[in-house]
């Protein structure tokens, strides 16, 4: 197949495009240009700006593709253009969506079925799945929890490894027990190239993360273990969000509740199963991206952590 990948360059896109190449795919990247396309062979990239309407149309309505990958569309806006110019043309549009469509539950985990938060920040992209679903463009879409891995640019597991590499307490909002849940990039990249020529995954849309969930003290724990340390040496600080007002600085990278979703429907219909367990997962992260950085040497801002500890 003839492949194009909105961005490429970044986290996802990445992992996803080696993947493709490796398959005997030919995989073309449009992006802005500002990162280096991966150098494999087989990759071309064309260099413009998806929320330029015209420009998007001048560069991309005189080429021919069996499949898209829309990695960074966010808002209706931002793919609406791309999804009309190929409306006719395409075998398959695989949207990136996201699992924080839901809307909170006391039934968990969430399935696809689930209702959508009409507040969350990510609506654009449901409205986007919306929109698809209306035009008759034969897509699919992936809905992620937190995903994490090398190269990750969301502070994420690294939050917790700055904090355990330099044997600081780690402040977690509430009492720990909230129930969460991390997918690892190149289990997403897989779950992403497995809806390829499989017209089940047609029309519908995928939760994608791992099979298990944790606690957020849980979390802290396994970034120990996979930091090389004990769980029993972490110091895990609670407090109470609400008393503190940290304006726009981020206390802590996961939203404060229960966030979790069933895979079971990818599993059954696309055959696809997570190769990293949270530990192993984290592990390749921490050794091959944090430490590979030099982040564990790197001068970190820990101040919204003392105000939380000299508070408690």
């Amino acid at each position: 197949m003839r492949i194009l990948i909105m961005g490429g360059t970044r986290f996802i896109g990445i992992y996803l495009t080696q993947l493709l190449v490796e398959q005997g795919h030919e995989v073309v990247l449009f992006n802005r240009g500002n990162r280096p396309a991966p150098s494999l062979q087989g990759v071309g990239q064309i260099i413009g700006d998806r929320t330029d309407t015209t420009q998007l149309k001048a560069k991309l309505s005189q080429e021919n593709f069996d499949a898209i990958f829309d990695n960074n569309g966010r808002e209706l806006s931002d793919t609406q253009p791309l999804a009309e110019i190929f409306q006719n043309q395409v075998q398959h549009f695989v949207y990136m969506s996201s699992a924080g469509v839901y809307l909170k539950s006391d039934q968990l985990p969430h399935v696809e079925g689930d209702a959508v938060d009409p507040k969350s920040r990510h609506l654009g992209k449901h409205e986007t799945e919306a929109y698809l679903t209306k035009l008759g463009l034969p897509f699919t879409s992936i809905r992620p929890t937190y995903i994490y891995g090398p190269r990750n640019y969301n502070d994420l597991e690294s939050w917790f490894f700055d904090r355990i590499v330099r044997d600081r307490p780690i402040p977690i909002p509430g009492n720990g027990l909230h129930i969460t849940q991390l997918g690892h990039v190149k289990d997403l990249a897989k779950a992403m190239t497995q809806v390829l020529d499989n017209k089940q995954a047609v029309g519908q849309i995928y939760n994608i993360s791992g099979d298990r969930f944790v606690t957020f003290d849980g979390l802290a724990r396994a970034s120990a273990v996979a930091a090389g340390k004990s769980p029993d040496a972490v110091k895990i600080v609670h407090y109470d969000p609400k008393k503190f007002n940290f304006g726009k600085r981020k206390a802590f990278p996961m939203r404060m509740q229960h966030f979790f979703a069933s895979v079971n429907k990818a599993q059954t219909e696309l055959n696809w199963y997570p190769e990293y367990d949270l530990i192993s997962g984290l592990q390749d992260s921490f050794d091959n991206d944090y430490l590979a950085s030099g982040r564990d040497r790197a001068d970190i801002d820990f101040s919204v952590d003392e105000e939380i500890l000299q508070a408690i």
